[in-house]
């Protein structure tokens, strides 16, 4: 008896411990600061159903009929850190005219996430950009009216993801060029590109556009 009493109170402690090490194991995978590197071209994939998804969470899922093959590539990996802002998206970028992106940005806009975008003001007039789509949705814009371009090319999620490299946010850039883009949640490195933000967002308020050059005196 006493010899079975001692192997269930060994057998309980080694349930024990290995909860703590699974608890433990869950908990670093849980505090491990996300650092992603993607790059493009991406894959062809479809995105539909993934921002359909977005569009109705735990709506029945309705499958995409283009022929565009299924699976995870750059352009869903980051329509994934996207779609996953709570209360704000920052966006400083000086070309947008990928359609599936703007896409994503409307459908937090819908849901409730603060949406901000910085732009250069000769790109958003150019065809194809997605910036007067962006307008039309709700969604506050604000360019330069600097002799130079506003070149930036960042996004922040929640004020705690970083999404910064080479891409613009366009089609040509996603489906042919080769781009980089980090993602990562590093309060050093967020901080002074949300700062930066900040600056260029009350920089570019239109209370401050000149409409009429000064007279020379």
């Amino acid at each position: 008896m006493w010899a079975a009493g001692a192997q269930r109170r060994a057998g309980l402690g080694l349930a024990v411990a290995a909860a703590a090490v699974l608890a433990l194991a869950a908990w670093r995978r849980r505090r491990r600061p996300l650092r992603e590197v993607l790059f493009f071209p991406s894959q062809p994939s479809c995105t539909e159903e993934l921002l359909a998804e977005a569009a109705r969470p735990g709506a029945a899922a309705r499958p995409c009929p283009c022929p565009l093959p299924r699976g995870d590539c750059s352009l869903s990996r980051l329509l994934r850190r996207l779609l996953s802002a709570r209360r704000s998206l920052e966006i400083c970028l000086f070309a947008f005219s990928s359609p599936q992106l703007a896409h994503a940005v409307q459908l937090l806009h819908r849901r409730g996430v603060r949406v901000r975008v910085v732009t250069d003001a000769q790109y958003m007039g150019l065809q194809g950009s997605q910036i007067g789509r962006l307008r039309l949705a709700g969604i506050q814009v604000r360019h330069d009216q600097e002799s130079g371009y506003m070149h930036h090319k960042f996004a922040i999620v929640d004020g705690r993801m970083l999404i910064t490299g080479s891409l613009n946010w366009t089609t040509q850039a996603i489906q042919n060029n080769r781009e980089n883009v980090l993602v990562m949640e590093d309060a050093e490195y967020v901080k002074p590109f949300l700062d930066e933000f900040e600056r260029i967002w009350e920089e570019y308020n239109p209370i401050n556009y000149r409409f009429f050059p000064k007279d020379k005196k």
